[in-house]
């Protein structure tokens, strides 16, 4: 591009006419560079890829260290954009270089007529042209790149919009609509209403920020019981800060984090093969060490899986040598608790698929669920629906507001059994990454259908549930990669994995990409995170040393690796382990790791 052609004219008018050099209004509104990081060497900032499709590699480039590459998946054409600021009534030229099969270039909004350039084959770097001018009321148009449905990852680079800047961004509004959600003993929820204009926001406790976020939503936690505090939120863009929202004003409770409470700051959650054996042996109850907080009965499981009906009993002593009575059991559970410990009836498994699509299985579900109960003395329920318990229909698109029988009947029956048994009883998950980290990608069958209706389907019962969550322990194990909010993938085995996962149930996510659908975050003494305690008990398994650098980063900030999180949770709940059986095979290893841990 020749940058110096308007002056350059400009010069030889005057000199022609032999008088000095005047600046008109045109040359004081000269064309300049207005695409933000073009050449993505800033990483993806200033661009937005549709659900994560997008990410920066180091090769090929056209010019610098880096380039845009995007991957079209499923309905997924790989669209990567910016919004920029423009003025009315003038001339834009549009380019880029791009390799791959089926790349387009385009801007929309322009208040005219929007255009788009595109190649069907660039084995190497090929350079997109097209110009477009502004309707009369034109202030922004969005510039674009993407590529084709079911083609394979395209590249884009050196993307540059060229023509007269607009008027300068504007500070955001005071943010509206600020509330404080059920406040914990540690930690206080706050919603608010996205600002128009605004990159980020920081909230306020009194006088004191405390927290930058990117979404309308955030957890205040590290907070002391019984107390009153006062939030309020600003609105941030690089234009500057927002004038403070009203404040809102909440309480602390007296101890205890939601739903049940009664756990210590840092819980260890094991899983206890009280049903069955296998290569681990059986273990006791009664010689459960006192390292485990809470344990997960392995498993109730249903008589079909439409049925609803849940049934759970000892493991025989053919398959079970050593197990003890009925009796002994029970009386084992009860000197637990007098510990403090919790003791929950785990309901589903790898084995036991659960599937609730009519009332009466619903209802059938939480009268068998209260006999467990009942009939052992439990305080409450872990939900580890697996396999093909829970999927959306076609249809279902909003996480807020489920369809899907399945899922509908599973939150009325759980509600059901809160509302039975009151405020402590425990309520745990233990969902698998398909359906809770993936949702930030795919989300059911999709808005065209085709794509697994499993993806993500957890999140409503999450969402609609967790006001009564005890504690959300996601299987960070027998999972495929995964993309965090950086939009990089993440695989298990490392400190890296669990950080990006953990890290997205604390800052929470746009599901499939669509910003109008925002998971909130999780309180972080909600959250625990899901390990094998072996090598033996799942795929996944994380070395100590590297589970402890998980922590570090999560709550301390340290030790965080190439990832960066989105804040510090000192509150978060602890660690669960499939399985305290294998644990035990393992010499212990796993809990002994974790009693170990410095948490201050």
């Amino acid at each position: 591009m020749d940058r110096t052609r308007p002056l350059t004219l400009l010069l030889a008018g005057s000199l022609a006419a032999g008088g000095l050099l005047a600046l008109t209004p045109a040359a004081q509104a000269a064309d300049t560079e207005l695409a933000r990081n073009g050449g993505f060497e800033a990483g993806l900032d200033g661009w937005t890829c549709t659900v994560g499709s997008g990410a920066v590699v180091p090769s090929p480039v056209h010019g610098g260290t880096k380039a845009l590459q995007a991957t079209p998946a499923g309905s997924d054409n790989a669209k990567c954009s910016q919004t920029v600021t423009v003025k009315p009534g003038s001339t834009y030229t549009l380019s880029g270089w791009v390799r791959g099969s089926y790349v387009y270039l385009g801007a929309s909004g322009t208040g005219t007529t929007d255009v788009s350039t595109w190649t069907g084959s660039a084995p190497d770097w090929q350079k997109l042209t097209t110009s477009f001018t502004t309707g009369a009321s034109t202030t922004s148009v969005t510039i674009y790149t993407h590529g084709w449905y079911g083609t394979p990852a395209y590249q884009a680079d050196d993307l540059s919009l060229y023509g007269p800047g607009g008027d300068p961004v504007q500070i955001p509004a005071a943010p509206t609509g600020l509330t404080a959600g059920s406040p914990t003993s540690a930690s206080v929820p706050l919603t608010w209403t996205a600002v128009s204009g605004a990159t980020s926001y920081h909230v306020y406790q009194g006088s004191t920020r405390v927290q930058t976020v990117t979404a309308p939503s955030a957890t205040v936690s590290g907070l002391a019981a019984s107390t009153p505090y006062t939030f309020q939120v600003t609105a941030v863009n690089s234009a500057g800060e927002s004038p403070k929202s009203a404040a809102v004003s909440a309480t602390t409770t007296s101890g205890g984090g939601g739903g049940g409470g009664g756990l210590p700051a840092h819980a260890l959650v094991g899983y206890l093969h009280a049903g069955f054996a296998n290569g681990s042996g059986y273990t006791r109850m009664a010689d459960v060490p006192d390292s485990w907080d809470v344990i997960n009965l392995a498993f109730g499981e249903p008589t079909s899986v439409t049925s609803g009906d849940i049934r759970f009993s000892l493991c025989p002593a053919t398959e079970c040598p050593g197990v003890e009575s009925p009796a002994d059991f029970k009386a084992a559970i009860k000197a637990k608790q007098a510990a403090g410990k919790k003791v929950l009836i785990s309901i589903g498994g790898q084995n036991g698929q659960v599937q609730l699509s009519t009332t009466a299985a619903r209802d059938t579900f939480v009268s068998s669920v209260s006999k467990i109960i009942d009939e052992y003395g439990l305080d409450g329920l872990d939900i580890d629906f697996e396999g093909h318990s829970l999927s959306l229909q076609t249809g279902d698109t909003d996480f807020r507001n489920p369809t899907s029988p399945v899922v509908v009947n599973l939150i009325q029956a759980v509600k059901t059994l809160k509302a039975k048994y009151g405020a402590k009883f425990v309520l745990t998950m233990a969902p698998e990454t398909f359906f809770v980290q993936l949702g930030y990608q795919y989300y059911g069958s999709g808005p065209w259908g085709g794509q697994d209706p499993r993806a993500g389907a957890y999140l409503p019962v999450i969402h609609a549930l967790r006001d009564d969550l005890t504690l959300l322990h996601v299987q960070d194990y027998n999972s495929g990669s995964i993309m965090g909010l950086d939009n990089q993938y993440h695989s298990m085995g490392g400190a890296d994995f669990h950080i990006a996962m953990t890290d997205m149930l604390l800052t929470g996510f746009p599901v499939a990409g669509n910003t109008d659908r925002f998971f909130p975050a999780l309180r972080p003494e909600q959250v625990a995170i899901g390990l094998p305690a072996s090598t033996q008990a799942g795929n996944g398994h994380t070395a100590p040393a590297e589970v402890n650098k998980a922590l570090d980063c999560l709550t301390k900030k340290t030790n965080c690796g190439s990832y960066q999180t989105h804040g510090t949770w000192p509150a978060l709940r602890g660690l669960m382990t499939w399985s305290i059986n294998w644990d035990r095979y393992n010499q212990w290893q796993f809990s002994q790791n974790f009693d170990a841990y410095n948490w201050s």
